[in-house]
């Protein structure tokens, strides 16, 4: 079944990797504000994204209960990530935020991905 991982504990390694993006992005430190500023996300957006960032954090907690969510949201979070590196480069803000957070991110949740439900 799809919804099952082989590997139950990965389900908590994009939730604890999110709720700390979130938690940072409270007050966020330099490299985050560059990183936001860089693709002229006005100042008073900025808390839509840790909102994103808390409810896509939840999904694979609430994954422990329900296969299918954990799943489902393992797909988002690849396409939140996958459009936050888009948005990177049409602002051709392509410095070394993007290098480690736009890029590392996806790869790091297609992986999670890829070893719960096909390894």
């Amino acid at each position: 079944m799809i919804g099952t991982p082989h590997h139950r504990w990965l389900r908590a390694l994009p939730a604890l990797v999110l709720l700390g993006d979130a938690v940072m992005s409270f007050r966020p430190p330099v490299f985050i504000q560059r990183c936001l500023d860089g693709v002229r996300l006005p100042r008073d957006w900025w808390w839509a994204l840790i909102a994103v960032e808390l409810l896509a954090a939840a999904g694979p907690v609430a994954g422990l209960r329900y296969p299918g969510v954990a799943f489902t949201t393992n797909i988002a979070v690849v396409g939140y990530f996958l459009c936050a590196a888009y948005a990177h480069m049409r602002a051709r803000f392509l410095k070394q935020e993007f290098r480690l957070n736009r890029l590392g991110m996806p790869t790091f949740s297609v992986a999670v991905l890829v070893v719960s439900y096909a390894v």
